[in-house]
Parts: C-alpha cells; structure tokens; sequence
C-alpha cells in the first residue's frame, strides 16, 4: 500500500526554479499517490508559471498564492499543511537547494514506522552545507544550532538540524491550528510545540543556481523573537525589550548630561524616548499576531504611552515611600517596584491595549447568553498568567 504524500513547496519570486523542480520531484514519485502544492508569495510571477508547469507534470501540482505575507515562509508551510490533500507532507525549499532525489529515501525512513518527523539534515554523516556558500553565512547557521539546542535541550535531543527546511512530517501528529510560526524555522515550530518523534537522514545543501537568498538581519531578527516566544513566551520577550529600553534610557540620559542639560530634563526625555521605542518594538515583536484583531495602531500607542507615563509618575513616589514605611534599602524598594511595574505593564498591555475589539451586531440567542456572564478583569488575568505558564518549551 502506498502512502499519499504531498510535497509542500513555500515560493517567494522562484519562477526560474520551478519547472526544474517540477520534473525532478515527479521522477522520483512517479509511482506514488502525491502531489505538489505551491504556497506562492511572489512578486515575479511564479504563480503563473505554476500554472504552466502543472499542464505536463507528472504528478498533479497546484498553486495558492497568497495576497498576504501571513507569518513568512512558516505561515506558507502551515498553510501548506491544512491544504494539503495527503497526511504524509513533505516540505522543501523551491529554491533547488534541497535535492528531490532524497525524497524517496525520506519516505522509506518514515516508513519503517517508528517515527512521525524525517528531517533532512546538513550535519549528520554525509551531509555537508556547502551551498550556505560563505564561512560568514556557514557560521551564523551553526550558531543558531547550537542556540537553538540550548534553549531547548529534551525537545532537539534527537536533531542535528532543527533549522533545516527540508523534512517529512505526518500531519496526523500536529494540531496544525496551534502552529503560529514567524519567518523561515517551521520545523523548530512543530518540534517545540508538538510531541513527535524525530529521525533524520543526511543531505548535500547544494548551492543556489538562480534567484537571491531570502535570509536577511531583518529574518535574522524574527528568528531570534520566535525562539524566545517559543521557549519563554510573550512575557520573557517583553521583558526583553523592557530590558533594552532601560539600557537605552540611560545612554541618553548619560549622553544629554554630559552635554550640560539637566538631569531631570535628561531623565525626562530618555524616559518619554524608551516609552516609544518599546511600543514599536512590542508591536513588531511581541504582540504581532495579536495586531490585526486589535485597535487601531493610534489607539494603541495612546493607550501605551499614557499607561506607561502614569506608572512612572506614580513608581517613584510608592518606591519613597515603602523606604519611609518599611525602613527597607532604596535598592531593595527599587527592585520591587520595578518587579511590580513589569506585570503590570504586560497584562495591561495584552488585556488592554491589544485586546481584541468587541464584536458589534450579535443577536444570536449564544451571544445573549455570553452577554449575561461578563467576562470580569480578573477572570482575563487568571487567564492570561495560565496561558503564559503553559507555553511550549521544557515544562
């Protein structure tokens, strides 16, 4: 009994690639049940010669091309996933760096049973990554390995490549709904948040032939977001960039002072300059996917910037006073408001500011009855501080 397979290919302006990729993965499934899908994201055409391609193929291909960049090249494969007409999915780049002919050997590895994810990877016995091309780009790659393996130790054990983008996977495994990948590491997304069973097989990266790569800082950066919401979740990165706004507060104040302006003025403005810069990069990199059911972006950083104001305004006087009270250290005092500062800066923000606006109109008998048990400000707290607390990762 054959298995049906569809090969999952994510394509961002790859219209030069495709009919050689077309041919080549037909070849070597030519007597299997599969199909190819196309999630395109281009700007090049790439859907139409889809299209084209598909009139001779061996295999049955089609093509979804998507009006909107939802989440990158993870949103594609994860859309890829729910469309597919196969449970046995394969993903691979169309870029023609990932071999087609390691397909079959992907499927008889799968086969054997044991197992739920293939992946090919570049660094076990006789794999090599030479198509990564520069020792700059060999080395950035290594690194994000390694970090990635670090932070999550029990679910990689098993992976020498969690960053590849060529892997097998049984989509009867996954809650495909919870994935909610950003940028290019979907399968470091379906290992952390899914219990499977991995095996992998080597691959030769071959170097690419035509078209740019797509791996930029800027990708770089949401790589470095997505690992820390996978593995701490939203409430460690808005820490984070807490974090980076403090350092920055003061090298302004440092830099403004040492100009002659005064300190009060200084701590002024590098407070009300951190204030804006952390809510760009809150909406960017923590609250991205809560954005499109949310307020208004001006509605938004209103809200922010006068929450955040007003707990600085009241911090310092709480901090004085609890030294006067309690006789305890300025440090101590300091530490503790700034701990208390911190909640309630997050769960104002995710249960405020970026709340989801009420739906308008409902006059069915369920929203009555919804309407009747309002949902209280402490029932949302409870639940977000859960939500928190079971995010994927070593728990």
């Amino acid at each position: 009994m054959r298995t049906a397979v569809t090969i999952i290919v994510p394509t961002f302006n790859e219209r030069e690639n495709i009919a050689e990729l077309v041919v080549r993965a037909g070849a070597v499934l030519a007597d299997r049940d599969a199909e190819i899908l196309v999630i395109d994201d281009s700007t090049d055409g790439t859907a139409g010669e889809v299209e084209r391609v598909s009139a001779d193929a061996a295999l049955p291909v089609r093509v979804i091309h998507r009006t909107q960049n939802t989440g990158g090249l993870g949103g594609a494969v994860a859309l890829g996933l729910a469309e597919a007409a196969g449970d046995i999915c394969i993903v691979m780049d169309g870029d023609l760096q990932h071999p087609p002919e390691l397909i079959p050997e992907m499927l008889s590895r799968f086969e054997r049973g044991d197992v739920d994810v293939v992946a090919a990877s570049r660094y076990v016995g006789g794999g090599h990554s030479r198509g990564l091309g520069t020792a700059v780009r060999f080395g950035v790659s290594r690194a994000a390995t390694w970090l990635t393996k670090a932070m999550f130790p029990r679910r990689l054990a098993r992976s020498t490549d969690p960053m590849t983008g060529f892997f097998l996977v049984d989509r009867r495994r996954l809650d495909v709904p919870a994935l909610r990948p950003q940028g290019f590491k979907i399968l470091l997304e379906i290992l952390a948040r899914s219990d499977v069973r991995i095996a992998e097989v080597p691959m030769e990266f071959s170097e690419r032939r035509n078209g740019t790569s797509k791996a930029t800082l800027r990708q770089g950066a949401t790589f470095i977001a997505h690992l820390t919401r996978l593995r701490f979740g939203k409430m460690s990165l808005f820490a984070v960039i807490g974090g980076i706004g403090a350092v920055a507060n003061l090298a302004i104040m440092w830099a403004l002072t040492t100009m002659g302006m005064p300190y009060i003025w200084a701590a002024i403005i590098g407070a009300e300059v951190t204030i804006v810069g952390n809510f760009f990069l809150q909406e960017r990199f923590v609250f991205g996917d809560m954005r499109p059911d949310a307020r208004g972006v001006g509605a938004r950083f209103a809200a922010s910037f006068t929450f955040n104001n007003i707990e600085a305004a009241l911090r310092i006087p709480i901090m004085a006073l609890m030294v006067e009270t309690w006789h305890i250290s300025s440090v101590l005092a300091t530490g503790l408001s700034l701990i208390v500062a911190f909640f309630a800066r997050f769960l104002f923000h995710s249960l405020f500011v970026y709340a989801p606006r009420r739906a308008r109109g409902r006059t069915d008998a369920a929203s009555a009855v919804s309407e009747s048990k309002p949902d209280t400000a402490a029932q949302r707290i409870i639940r977000a501080i859960d939500a928190e607390a079971m995010r994927p990762g070593e728990l």
